[in-house]
Parts: structure tokens; sequence; C-alpha cells
């Protein structure tokens, strides 16, 4: 869908719902406007494929500066940025403009036809669709936060070159920064060869930011040991070796497996949190 069809679309479902009201003995001329529901009105395509959007959700007041949450789930097609909901209503309750960041993925049916290149094109063109969305103050601090799949994505885009809309800092949650040590370890039984078409190695460095190091701006890996489907060695790994090639990077030892980093009530969400309180 493209941006100028959207308003199209809520005209016809308006007009749909006032239908549904006379047809039901309702006047529709007695009731309010019909207004676009809160989804719709947070949602904003960057392409035609329906999984090409993002849900942007601005703070009351001056915001401190525009979080990309991107989601996980191994890329794979079943899984979708209500994952990212939670973290970013969060997020915006706390004084940031949130953009929570819908790509293709991998399988068929709804939400697929994504891989290498088409969900790193998505997440690109995600990013720099904000030079439309929120003004230039706020793009100031864009902040990418990015949970397992979307760690890897979260990285990957702060190493784009010349972005409409550049990244300044990066939040990995169980991160899969490796993809060549994720091939080798068959996480998500397979995802990796499945995302890019074949086993990782070499010739996929614009795609792995393990080979990109290093990036010029600060990440945070927050990892806990206890991680039973992305390994901490993960974060570890790659802040190890940003450190060794100058780059700025962090680790932080959370508790609570590889979900406790998005569920908002708990500590390791509230150690996440803490890494934003130092941003603004």
């Amino acid at each position: 869908m493209s941006a100028t069809s959207a308003p199209r679309r809520r005209t016809v479902l308006a007009a749909a719902a006032a239908a549904a009201l006379a047809a039901c003995g309702t006047d529709p001329d007695k009731e309010s406007s019909m207004e676009p529901s809160p989804t719709d009105r947070l949602r904003h395509p960057y392409g035609d494929d329906p999984s090409q959007f993002g849900e942007l959700r601005l703070p009351d007041g001056a915001a401190h500066g525009v979080v990309v949450v991107i989601h996980g789930g191994f890329w794979k097609a079943q899984y979708d940025a209500s994952l990212g909901t939670p973290l970013a209503e969060d997020l915006t309750a706390a004084g940031w403009a949130t953009w929570n960041l819908e790509y293709r993925r991998v399988g068929s049916g709804t939400g697929g036809g994504g891989g290498v290149p088409e969900t790193l094109d998505d997440v690109a063109a995600g990013i720099d669709l904000l030079a439309d969305l929120v003004p230039a103050d706020v793009r100031a601090r864009v902040v990418t936060l990015g949970h397992s799949a979307g760690g890897h994505l979260a990285t990957w885009a702060a190493g784009r070159v010349d972005p409409v809309v550049p990244v300044t800092h990066v939040v990995s949650q169980a991160g899969v920064l490796d993809l060549v040590a994720g091939s080798r370890d068959g996480l998500g039984a397979g995802a990796v060869d499945a995302f890019l078409g074949h086993p990782a190695g070499p010739a996929d460095a614009a795609a792995d930011p393990t080979q990109q190091l290093p990036l010029d701006v600060p990440v945070w890996c927050v990892h806990a040991p206890d991680d039973d489907i992305v390994p901490i060695s993960q974060s570890t790994d790659y802040v190890e070796r940003a450190v060794a090639a100058g780059a700025t990077a962090d680790l932080v030892e959370v508790t609570g497996g590889h979900f406790g980093v998005i569920d908002v009530t708990s500590q390791a969400w509230s150690r996440i949190r803490d890494i934003f309180d130092t941003l603004h």
C-alpha cells in the first residue's frame, strides 16, 4: 500500500461503517464522525507490501529522540511487530518517540517474502521514512532496539553507508550478531541459513554485524547467561571483537533467559530502561 492510498482506505472504511449504522436503523449523521482506528492512526507504510509499515508513537511533550523497535522471531513470517508493541508503549510513556517496525520475513503467506536482501532493504527503507515523520531535532538521536533476529537487524542498520536517517545508538537484546557462528550452531533450526539462502560465510559480510566491525556508534549488548535460544556467546564475542577493533560496545548481563529482555515487567527490561536514561 502506498503512502497516498492510506487516506483513501480510511475514507472507504468510514463510509462502510456509516452504511452499516444506517442499515441497523442508526442515523450516522447523529453519530460522531468516524475516526480511523488507533492502529490506523499509528501505522505508516513505507512500501506496497502489507508487511512494509511501521507504527509511530509520540510522547506527550518534547521527545528525547526516536527508538526504532525491531522485533525478533528468527526472521520468520509467523512472528510480527506485535512483539514490539509493549516495548514501544513503555518507551513512549518514558518520553521517547517510537517506531515499531515491521518488515518482510522468511516464509510464505502473510509476512513472507523476506530474507536477504529483502528484509535488509525493508529495515533500511523503514528507518529512512522517519525523515518524513519526525522533526530533525528528534532524529538527532535515533536508537535501534532489537530482540534476537531484531538485534541483528538493529545492529546491521547502524552500519549502513550514507543512510537518509543515521542510527546513533544500538541496543541489542539477545541479538544474533554473528551469522557465521549462528549458521554453524544451527540457531533457530537453521534460521540463519534460511535467512541468507545458504550457510553463512565471508561472502555474507554485508549482512553480518560481526563482519562489519568496527561500527562508529555505541552498542549495548543485553543478554542473559541462561539464554538457551541464542547463546550469550553471540554478545560476548561481538563485544570483545568490537572493542579490539576500536569500537564502543558494552555487555550488559541480565537474568530471565531469552525473553526476559522483552518483558516490560522484568528486571532485564529495567536495566534496558537504565541505558535509555543515560541517553538524554
